[in-house]
């Protein structure tokens, strides 16, 4: 894996159909710093130009003629090669339908429109968390080695899960088993014993609330830390799963820098516990 140092480091492909709406993020980029830019008006055009000059972060429409970014980055995601490249949505879009298939998908950061200088930057800072191993790693006192963690991912979205253990390796974790769903999930626990249990909400079958309160008050490693990985806005609902018993909640996208202060909270609290 190449390091990248900062944020003028980057090769970013934008992918826009709209020139002047083009052209304004280029030159947002440049004011940045960014050196490396490539533009695209349709996605066929970006995937295709990924596999001859890889970059390191596509920012891309919600809508272009002949796709839609979702499905954009579900195609990159697919693909061993284009996999792990960031992705960042800029977009004016509001429906959930549309918002919610980019945060299956593993986004760096989604940016309304418009957006700001500061916000840009965010997203490719977060977007650089995302692309290099975590140099600072998380905080824990006592013998824990991050290395022999036991992680259990659990997920619907293949993507989403790939997403998470990326961020969480360049954290220094190394141990994952993957679930697809609360129900799976429970099964696994029941078998194997685990550090951390790291959540979505929306799930078939099991959703994150009810494997939650299955953990708190039927597992035999119910004071496991469970962080809960959402995009869920509706405040009653993230009520329950607090009341649930989680140890935290962290949105999509997930922000590197986010979650490895939530991690250490939580592997202090365990260690001293």
């Amino acid at each position: 894996m190449t390091f990248l140092p900062n944020i003028r480091d980057l090769n970013i492909f934008v992918v826009e159909p709209s020139t002047s709406q083009a052209m304004f993020i280029d030159s947002q980029l440049k004011n940045i710093g960014v050196t490396i830019t490539t533009i695209f008006k349709d996605g066929t055009g970006a995937l295709k130009a990924m596999h001859e000059n890889r970059p390191d972060v596509v920012i891309s429409s919600m809508h272009l003629p002949d796709m839609t970014g979702g499905e954009l980055v579900a195609h990159m995601r697919a693909n061993d090669s284009t996999s792990h490249i960031a992705f960042i949505l800029v977009s004016s879009e509001s429906n959930p339908h549309y918002l919610e298939s980019v945060r299956q998908s593993g986004s760096s950061a989604i940016l309304g429109k418009p957006f700001t200088i500061e916000q840009m930057k965010k997203a490719l800072s977060t977007s650089l968390d995302y692309l290099n191993p975590d140099t600072d790693k998380i905080e824990v006192s006592g013998d824990i080695d991050l290395e022999t963690v036991r992680v259990l991912l659990v997920d619907d979205s293949r993507s989403a899960r790939a997403f998470m253990r990326r961020v969480l390796e360049n954290l220094g974790i190394r141990n994952f088993t993957e679930a697809e769903n609360g129900k799976q999930a429970v099964g696994i626990i029941q078998q194997h014993y685990f550090d951390l249990v790291v959540t979505d909400y929306n799930m078939p079958e099991m959703d994150g609330r009810e494997l939650t309160e299955y953990i708190r008050t039927q597992s035999w490693q119910s004071s496991v830390p469970i962080l809960m990985v959402s995009s869920e806005s509706n405040q009653s609902r993230l009520a329950a799963v607090e009341q649930a018993g989680v140890s935290g909640v962290c949105d999509k996208p997930f922000e590197p820098a986010v979650v490895r202060k939530l991690l250490g909270k939580m592997l202090q609290a365990e260690v001293l516990f």
